[in-house]
């Protein structure tokens, strides 16, 4: 069987992330979708920023234990946009799309 590649290739994940999703080695899609299959069984979307949990929307509530895997998150994107949640509290909001810097801030 061939090697996986990028995407599908497992990486090795940080303590607080691998604590939450239950395994040390994930692919990054695997990781997302099971980030996502947290919050949704845990009701932690809104739809404005830093709204109460409506199970639905473009903004991620955050609780205690996405509150320690997001606050490992200061990253520079190539286009120089900078994702830093490192004074993040509980109950305040990321955007959905801030998850891809927050992956990569969460794997060795």
């Amino acid at each position: 069987m061939a090697e996986e590649k990028g995407l599908k290739k497992a990486v090795k994940l940080k303590a607080d992330l691998a604590g939450l999703l239950g395994a040390k080695e994930l692919p990054r899609t695997e990781i997302t979708k099971k980030l996502w299959d947290y919050i949704k069984a845990n009701k932690l979307q809104t739809k404005t920023v830093n709204g109460a949990p409506e199970n639905a929307g473009k903004y991620i509530v955050t609780d205690s234990k996405l509150l320690k895997i997001f606050k490992n998150t200061k990253s520079t994107s190539k286009s120089g946009k900078v994702t830093d949640l490192t004074k993040l509290k509980e109950g305040q909001t990321i955007d959905m799309m801030q998850m891809a810097a927050v992956v990569g801030a969460n794997i060795e």
